[in-house]
């Protein structure tokens, strides 16, 4: 079996436009909860979400390019050639038959569908669909743009797992380098959710803040008062590569991928097991991947969402698995500054885990107060500020609708 390493990375997020940006954001606890600025709010019970800043596509495609592309399109592109560029890939010297894509999106081009679909039924005279309506809204496209700019023939696929998408997809990239089916692959998740009928439908099924109050701090994990999910968008790119391949090439190395658990929790199309038994499972599968004791493990950038269930739900998975040790294990929540971008939300919170490893620092979980007396108080959730200590271990957490859950397990890397 090959070792994997992650040797690039790129994002666009609500909290900062490129890698260090966000990476700055995120140590600096900024939250990026707005009032939304691309609808009318006034039929909705929620009128705020994370959206990405300061963005015109002008700045990076054609005019006509972009036409071509639903933003969640856009910003899987972005994300994927901030990684390409960071990771030094020169692919005229690489074998591409060997270098391939798995990005993930968990609904794709949502903008898109609802306003071609509007247009549609709203034109009596001449109802017609635009001709780039289906490669715009396909969840995979995103893959399939990145290989062919860059002539990749290798592995190209898109993970569609709701919430869990770019964790899966950055495991089986793991698994297809480790197996030596490739040498190199881009992977990542892209989403771009805020739109009416998202709003709408998640605002149905009571999953999102109606905080509007105080919107700016409506995302707060383990807390007692958290009352739902706020909305994100954006995308993170990994450039997943062997160790081989990475020292051939001379190339900087983030951290060591050392084991993937995805798992099921087999209760509700929606709700986490009470229990936290597929996310107990996925965390339990990483760590025997990788070959290491729960006591090892330094570091968890949780999945967080801020939602009363799934928090609970969560905490006590990891309560279960790491027992004695908790207190020797810091846990961020993310969400609490970037939202919940869906199918990319797992994209960038590896890129949160990489960066921590790297660097020894890891992000606070922002907003929360007063943790609920149902999760365990030895749980040690980082409050407010960043911390500093070594982080040799670390595993990020994410959970999907439909039962899908998904740990991935990253080790500092040493020769």
């Amino acid at each position: 079996m090959k070792r994997v390493v992650i040797t690039g990375l790129g994002a666009i997020t609500p909290i900062g436009n490129n890698i260090q940006n966000y990476w700055d954001n995120l140590l600096n606890g900024v939250s990026g909860a707005d009032k939304i600025s691309r609808f009318d709010t006034g039929k909705f019970k929620t009128d705020f979400a994370c959206e990405v800043k300061n963005y015109d596509a002008l700045n990076y495609f054609e005019r006509k390019e972009s036409r071509k592309l639903d933003r969640f399109n856009q910003y899987g592109l972005i994300a994927a050639e901030e990684a390409i560029k960071d990771a030094q890939l020169n692919f005229d010297t690489l074998d591409t038959d060997r270098i391939g894509v798995m990005f993930s999106s968990g609904i794709g081009g949502f903008e898109t569908i609802e306003k071609d679909i509007i247009e549609f039924s709203q034109n009596q005279f001449n109802p017609r669909f635009n001709p780039f309506f289906i490669t715009k809204i396909i969840a995979n496209s995103v893959a399939g743009y990145i290989s062919i700019k860059h002539g990749l023939r290798g592995v190209n696929t898109c993970t569609v797992t709701a919430c869990s998408s770019s964790t899966n997809g950055l495991i089986q990239a793991y698994n297809y380098i480790k197996w030596g089916k490739a040498d190199i692959i881009i992977s990542g998740g892209s989403e771009a959710p805020i739109t009416q009928s998202a709003v709408g439908g998640f605002n149905a099924m009571k999953a999102l803040s109606t905080n509007n109050e105080n919107y700016k701090t409506a995302s707060r994990p383990f807390d007692i008062s958290r009352d739902g999910f706020v909305l994100g968008e954006g995308a993170g790119a990994l450039v997943v590569e062997s160790l081989e391949s990475a020292l051939k090439r001379h190339a900087k190395i983030y951290a060591e991928v050392i084991g993937g658990g995805e798992t099921a929790d087999a209760y509700h199309i929606t709700s986490t097991h009470p229990e936290g038994k597929g996310a107990y499972l996925a965390m339990k599968e990483a760590l025997r991947e990788g070959n290491i004791q729960p006591k090892d493990v330094n570091y968890i950038n949780a999945h967080a969402t801020s939602t009363g269930p799934g928090d609970i739900s969560e905490t006590k998975a990891i309560q279960s698995l790491f027992n004695d040790h908790l207190k020797n294990i810091s846990i961020s929540g993310t969400k609490s500054m970037t939202g919940h971008l869906l199918g990319g939300t797992g994209a960038i919170e590896a890129i949160a885990t990489c960066l921590s490893i790297q660097t020894n620092q890891m992000a606070p979980t922002i907003n929360t107060k007063v943790i609920d007396e149902a999760i365990s108080s030895d749980l040690n959730v980082i409050l407010e500020k960043k911390a500093t200590k070594t982080v040799d271990y670390a595993l990020s957490n994410t959970f999907g609708f439909g039962g899908h859950c998904a740990s991935v397990l990253f080790k500092k890397y040493t020769e």
